[in-house]
């Protein structure tokens, strides 16, 4: 249909719960003209002259009462092709939606419909009614009572604009097709190419001079337009290898595409971007010539890498957490047999020294496992809502140890900032990586600056942190005086086993760790760095709505020794022979089970109380550690459980609360360790889930 073709629209909508409303509209804007007509024709006659009819406009009412009703009727309208060009709307219209919801609900199917609100209250400020509806140029008030001619006027008024934004809408569709067959004239050629955001050019084929660029071409590569014209790319040192240009012309004379090849642009300070070639030959003036078109997908590229990044620290942390568990079960025996050696040497006893080093060898390999899993986020965490400045405080004296003396840590925290829900280890374990991070980057003296924030934040999803984030975060700014990094050691530093450090110097763990700790905790980082301008890390938090609980830790102290039964469910032969032999000689009468259901005969089986359930998370036999602790706890409602794992709660077979619970003791742990949180646990009063108070003697 042509816009001047278009014939007037007087189909009118009545949307009113009252039925008098409905009449009084028809009278006003269908009145019975019968009587007046027929007059106009018998003054014709008697006066041999014909008599116009006044200049009137039919108009076309329906009715509707309800809002859900309008909405159908008006989808069925354009499903017709009779849309309407007005509607008059009550604002109430009890039951159901009121006016307001009933435009936007119309106006979501038909968003060119003209539409008038009648209403005798003030049921909504012009500004709160566009702010529900939006669209305030097709939208009207009309006060009740209303006047009669002001009615009359409306539905002129409106209707008529409804005819001239379709008829404008419609030559706009008319131009639009007029230009896209012009758009192969050389002039529109000229103008895409031009205002294209795809840097492009266009080359003499075959000595390969630019003949025209575009800004973005010339934005991109950093020179004027002026200057590369007339110019090669070879001649402006264009591409990273040129080479790989020769070899596109060379396909382009055997008459092969070349579309999407990766390269790399060296703009006019040495920068290089990424970017993806296609060139195509085209003729101007009847002359060989090519286009070529460079989209820069840099950005791609980098998140890219940081797909394939994650996905490489992922396949790590999937194995240091399947192979966690085996390693932390061995570590906790040879823990275990060590302590055991030392409680029987004397002070002067040989082995004495070899005991130690077997001890702290087997610490060494716990941290390593540790890390592992934190930076891949497959780390048992034990959750508590914390005063971060608190826990930074009590780091402070150890931070300093680590960094020496030559550098200077200034801590100045922010008063009454909110807790966040963590892991107080963690968090020092952040401290301490980013502190010796530090430390390295100033081999001659420095200073760090700790301190703490509340900040607002709303901002969308960013490269390094790909959530959109909303609401209040607790800011931890680690920023030293160090040498700084360049931005290719940059994009790299949160790699696992990725150093800048001499051999034997670093893992490459350390900001991995971080990563994975941050991550772990629902917050991200942010890191400024510059060389010769220092480092600047930004850790974020989310904001815990509950107030801070004190740390409460348990050490190791002397064993601790009770009488009661513990029934000892481990999988492991080594590890559970020698739990037994430690809680056997601190005087408890203990059962041992190999799996849940060898535990379940053993409890069936005892012909005694049993005090303390103390079993891995994970077993064969179909019976998890949670599931046994359920069943045994239904039958003895007073016993207490202890729940150990070396695996990650992921890979614990589901997410158990007990593993943020105070009664999980991670592995691997010392005897000294393990003796305590039995008695702790014995000697409070709490059902199952043992809360351990400050530990400090042995009872």
């Amino acid at each position: 249909m042509k816009s001047t073709d278009l014939k007037p629209n007087h189909r009118i909508l009545i949307v009113d719960d009252n039925t008098s409303i409905h009449n009084d509209f028809r009278e006003i804007l269908c009145p019975d003209n019968s009587d007046e007509a027929a007059a106009n024709e018998m003054e014709g006659v008697l006066f041999d002259e014909d008599k116009l009819a006044p200049d009137q406009m039919s108009f076309e009412l329906d009715s509707a009462y309800q809002g859900q009703e309008a909405l159908e009727m008006v989808k069925k309208a354009l499903g017709d092709n009779r849309p309407y060009a007005l509607a008059f709307v009550d604002v109430r219209m009890p039951p159901g939606w009121d006016g307001v919801e009933t435009i936007a609900r119309i106006w979501e199917v038909d968003p060119e419909l003209q539409i008038v609100v009648c209403t005798a209250y003030a049921d909504y400020s012009w500004e709160e009614m566009r702010a529900k509806v939006g669209q305030p140029d097709s939208l009207l008030v009309l006060k009740k009572p209303f006047d009669n001619i002001e009615v009359q006027q409306l539905a002129h008024a409106l209707t008529q604009k409804w005819l001239l934004n379709f008829q404008a809408r419609l030559q706009i569709a008319e131009l639009a097709q007029a230009n896209e067959s012009l758009a192969m004239s050389e002039e529109r050629f000229s103008k895409a190419f031009h205002e294209s955001p795809l840097p492009s050019g266009i080359q003499s084929f075959p000595d390969q001079r630019f003949v025209d660029v575009n800004q973005r071409l010339a934005q991109v590569t950093g020179y004027k337009r002026e200057e590369m014209i007339g110019r090669t790319p070879a001649e402006l040192f264009l591409w990273e290898k040129p080479e790989v240009a020769d070899q596109w012309h060379e396909g382009l004379l055997r008459q092969e595409l070349v579309r999407d090849q990766e390269a790399k642009i060296r703009n006019q300070a040495g920068a290089q971007l990424e970017v993806l070639v296609s060139v195509s030959p085209i003729a101007l003036g009847g002359q060989p010539h090519l286009l070529l078109l460079a989209q820069d997908v840099s950005e791609r590229a980098m998140l890219e890498r940081q797909l394939r990044q994650a996905q490489k620290m992922e396949a790590i942390g999937q194995l240091a957490a399947g192979v966690a568990h085996d390693f932390n079960n061995i570590l906790t025996v040879i823990q275990g047999h060590a302590g055991l050696m030392q409680q029987t040497l004397d002070s002067d006893s040989p082995q004495k020294k070899s005991v130690e080093e077997i001890t702290s060898a087997a610490a060494r390999a716990a941290t390593l496992i540790r890390q592992l899993l934190m930076f891949s986020r497959k780390q048992v965490m034990q959750f508590r809502h914390l005063d971060l400045n608190d826990t930074l405080r009590n780091a402070i004296k150890m931070l300093e140890r680590l960094v020496g003396e030559h550098v200077q840590i200034d801590f100045r925290p922010q008063s009454l900032i909110p807790a966040v829900h963590a892991d107080s280890s963690m968090v020092e374990q952040i401290a301490m990586n980013l502190a010796v991070n530090a430390r390295d980057a100033m081999p001659n003296g420095g200073r760090v600056s700790i301190t703490t924030s509340l900040e607002t934040i709303h901002r969308a999803p960013t490269p390094m942190d790909p959530e959109r984030r909303d609401g209040d975060y607790v800011c931890l700014t680690f920023s030293d005086t160090g040498i700084g990094m360049d931005t290719q050691v940059l994009s790299r530093i949160f790699e696992p086993f990725f150093t800048t450090k001499a051999v034997g110097k670093g893992t490459g763990l350390g900001l991995s760790t971080v990563f994975g700790i941050v991550r772990q905790h629902q917050g991200w980082l942010e890191v400024e760095s510059k060389p010769n301008q220092g480092t600047t890390f930004r850790i974020y938090f989310p904001a815990s709505r509950q107030a801070a609980q004190k740390t409460e830790l348990v050490v190791d102290t002397a064993l601790c020794s009770g009488h009661e039964t513990i029934l000892v469910a481990e999988d492991e032969d080594a590890l559970r022979e020698m739990v037994v032999q430690v809680l056997k000689i601190q005087g408890y009468t203990v059962l041992e089970a190999t799996s849940g259901r060898h535990a379940l005969e053993v409890w069936e089986q005892a012909n005694r109380p049993i005090d303390l359930l103390l079993t891995d998370m994970v077993m064969p036999g179909g019976i998890m550690g949670s599931d046994l602790a359920e069943r045994l706890s239904s039958q003895s409602p007073r016993l207490k459980v202890i729940y150990t794992s070396g695996y990650s709660p992921g890979m614990a077979g589901r997410d158990a609360l007990s593993l943020e619970a105070r009664n999980f003791l991670p592995k691997p742990y010392s005897i000294g360790k393990l003796a305590q949180f039995v008695r702790e646990c014995l000697d409070t009063t709490a059902k199952q889930n043992c809360i351990i108070p400050q530990a400090g003697s042995c009872r």
